[in-house]
């Protein structure tokens, strides 16, 4: 079994690399694989609660980010940077994400056998 991990660092929306992103979270999960999720910069967007993609001709694919649990995608880390870069708390995400700094993230990283960017 490989460890991957799937950084966001693409706002939602704007194109449809943070969607393919999550499905390809959610496929390798089913396949056995070990998934871990972290959120960068822009990417951090896709876990704002109370998005209404809808209003601009968009699918909602962000409450699919509830079901990393089911399953068993762990860890998902948030940047420490990109929350306070754009103001965030905790209580702004729809997911209780970790929130990390960029020492913990960068740790992580050299844990896993493979990254993937969106």
């Amino acid at each position: 079994m490989k460890h991957i991990a799937v950084i966001f660092r693409s706002a939602p929306h704007r194109n449809g690399k943070a969607r393919e992103g999550l499905e390809f979270a959610l496929l390798a999960a089913n396949l056995d694989q070990q998934v871990s999720l972290i959120f960068l910069d822009e990417g951090i967007f896709n876990l704002l609660a109370a998005q209404q993609p809808e209003l601009i001709g968009n699918k909602d694919y962000i409450a699919s980010f509830k079901a990393v649990d089911f399953y068993d995608i762990e860890p998902v880390l948030v940047a420490e940077e990109a929350m306070a870069k754009f103001s965030l708390t905790p209580a702004d995400l729809l997911y209780p994400a970790t929130v990390s700094t960029a020492a913990t993230i960068q740790q992580h990283l050299q844990s896993v056998d493979e990254v993937l960017v969106f």
